[in-house]
C-alpha cells in the first residue's frame, strides 16, 4: 500500500531539525508531547524520579564570601569578647597553630518575624521575611580560594570543571517552555570561575545556562534581521537542512548538535524572551516593592523581577549573580564594604520572596541564597577591620519549594569558627536541592570517559530535617 506523506511530514523532511521545530510550532503543539519527539529532543520535559515539592529553582549567589557572623549567624561571644586571643588550627587553608584575635561583628542582630530567627541589621528587609526561610548555619566547603570554592558551589567539584547544578537540572527534567532556555544566569559580570558557573561541561551543550546581562540589550541579537517571520522560517529551514546533512557526515557531534539546538531555542526566544524581560506591564506597586523605577533595566531589583517573570514562563533554573570577580563581598581590608553590597540586594530579595508568595508561586519555587564561603571571626591583628576567607563553616538559606520556613538548621561553635552540630556540606545542599525537585542525586548520572558522573560525585546526603 502506497503511503502519501502528510503536509507535516513533507515540511519536517525539508526543514530538518531547526525547521521542524519552527514549523511544528505553527502547525500544532501535539508533537512535542509525543514519544517520538521526546526521543530526539534532549530538552523535552521528563518525569522526575518521584513526586517533587518544587518545580523550579531561583539561585541567589553572592560573589566573594559573605561574612556569616555579620549576617545570619548570631554569635554573642564575638560581641562580648572582641580582641580575645585564641588559637586556631587553620589559617587560609594552612594547617598549624595560629594565635589570632576575635573580631566584633559590625552589625547588631535582631529577631525577625514570628519565629524570632536572628538576622543582622545588614539585611533588615530579609529579616522581615525570615518566617519563610530555613537558615543553614552549618555549611561547609572544601577550599579557601575564590575560584575553587565558586566552582565547588556550582559544580560539586573544586578541582575540575564539571556541569553546573542548573545544567544537571535541565538534563534531569528538560524544559517546560520550548521557547525559553531551561537554565538562565542573570549576571552583570561573571564571578571568579567565569562562565563555568553556568556551563554544561560533558553534558549535551543544550543544557548550559544562557547569560542575560542586565541593561537595555540583555540578550544580544535576539531580533530577526529579515523583513518577516515567514521569510525567516524559510531561511532557517534551508539552514537546518544543510546543518542536518553536515551532522550526518560526522556522527555524534555534541558541539554541533548543541549549536543546532541553540538555533531552535533562539527562534522561539525571538517572541517570548523580550516579553519576559519587558517590565512595562508591571504595576507601580510591584516596581516599588522591588525598588526599581519605570524603565529601569539594571540593578538587582530588576534581576529579581526578571527571575519571577521567567519562573512564571517555565524556566527551570534561574541564577542571579549580584556582582563579578571584583568589588564584591571579599572584605579583606574592611568588613564595612558589606554595607553597600547588602543594600544592593536586601530589598530586592525580600521583594522576590513576598511577590512569589502573593502569587501562589513560592510553594513550588525553591529559592536558595548562598555564597562560596564565609569570613573569619578572627584576625592576625586585634584591631583589624577586615575578615579573611573561611570555608570551615558559613551560612546559606533556602525558602519555598517544600522547605520548612521560620527555622534554623545546624549550629556553629560559640565563635562561628567550625561546625558544632548538623554539618551541611555543599554536596548535601546539592542533594537536597535535587530531592526537592523530585530527583535522586544518586540516580541522576551521565556516562563520560568510561564512568558515571553525578553532581554530588560519590558524596551527599539529603538534609531531611529542613523538608516540610
Amino acid at each position: 500500500m502506497n503511503h502519501f506523506p502528510t503536509r507535516r511530514e513533507v515540511l519536517a523532511r525539508a526543514a530538518g531539525g531547526f525547521g521542524a521545530l519552527a514549523l511544528n510550532a505553527m502547525l500544532a503543539d501535539d508533537e512535542q508531547a509525543s514519544g517520538a519527539h521526546a526521543a530526539v529532543d534532549p530538552l523535552a520535559a521528563k518525569q522526575p524520579h518521584f513526586a517533587p515539592t518544587a518545580k523550579r529553582v531561583i539561585f541567589l549567589y553572592m560573589t566573594g564570601g559573605v561574612s556569616h557572623v555579620d549576617s545570619f549567624d548570631h554569635k554573642p561571644e564575638l560581641f562580648a569578647r572582641p580582641g580575645k586571643q585564641i588559637t586556631v588550627d587553620n589559617w587560609q587553608g594552612k594547617r598549624g597553630e595560629f594565635i589570632r584575635y576575635l573580631t566584633k561583628p559590625r552589625w547588631e542582630f535582631r529577631p525577625g518575624g514570628q519565629s524570632g530567627v536572628q538576622v543582622s541589621d545588614l539585611f533588615p528587609h530579609i529579616r522581615d521575611v525570615v518566617d519563610e526561610l530555613c537558615v543553614i548555619r552549618s555549611m561547609e566547603s572544601d577550599h579557601t580560594n575564590h575560584y575553587e570554592s565558586t566552582l565547588g558551589m556550582h559544580c560539586g567539584s573544586w578541582t575540575f570543571a564539571r556541569p553546573s547544578v542548573g545544567a544537571w537540572l535541565s538534563y534531569g527534567l528538560g524544559r517546560e517552555n520550548r521557547n525559553l532556555p531551561s537554565f538562565v544566569a542573570i549576571a552583570p559580570q561573571a564571578p571568579y570561575a567565569g562562565s563555568q558557573t553556568w556551563g554544561s561541561d560533558f553534558l549535551p551543550g543544550c543544557h548550559q545556562g544562557m547569560q542575560i546581562i542586565p541593561g537595555k540589550n540583555p540578550i544580544p541579537n535576539i531580533k530577526r534581521r529579515v523583513a518577516s517571520s515567514k521569510l525567516q522560517e524559510l531561511e532557517l529551514a534551508l539552514l537546518a537542512q544543510a546543518n542536518q546533512k553536515h551532522l550526518e557526515t560526522r556522527g555524534a557531534d555534541r558541539a554541533l548538535e548543541a549549536r543546532i539546538r541553540s538555533f531552535e531555542t533562539a527562534f522561539g526566544m525571538q517572541r517570548e524572551a523580550p516579553q519576559a524581560l519587558d517590565m512595562s506591564g508591571e504595576t507601580a506597586a510591584t516596581l516599588k516593592l522591588y525598588g526599581i523605577q519605570p524603565g529601569q533595566t539594571t540593578g538587582f531589583g530588576w534581576q529579581c523581577l526578571a527571575a519571577r517573570r521567567l519562573a512564571e514562563r517555565g524556566v527551570r533554573f534561574i541564577e542571579l549573580i549580584d556582582v563579578g570577580s571584583s568589588n564584591n563581598w571579599d572584605a579583606h581590608g574592611n568588613i564595612a564594604t558589606h554595607a553597600p553590597l547588602a543594600k544592593n540586594v536586601d530589598q530586592a530579595i525580600a521583594a522576590l520572596i513576598t511577590d512569589l508568595k502573593q502569587r501562589g508561586m513560592l510553594d513550588e519555587t525553591l529559592v536558595v541564597w548562598t555564597t562560596e564561603f564565609g569570613r573569619t571571626p578572627y584576625h592576625e591583628k586585634a584591631d583589624h577591620p577586615g575578615r579573611e576567607h573561611h570555608h570551615q563553616v558559613f551560612s546559606s538559606w533556602m525558602a519555598g519549594g517544600g522547605v520548612k520556613g521560620g527555622g534554623v538548621h545546624g549550629v556553629s561553635d560559640e565563635h562561628g569558627i567550625a561546625v558544632a552540630e548538623n554539618r551541611v556540606h555543599v554536596h548535601d545542599l546539592h542533594a537536597t536541592m535535587l530531592h526537592l525537585l523530585g530527583l535522586d542525586h544518586e540516580r541522576l548520572t551521565f556516562r563520560h570517559a568510561g564512568r558515571d558522573y553525578r553532581l554530588t560525585d560519590v558524596h551527599g546526603e539529603v538534609v531531611r530535617d529542613i523538608i516540610a
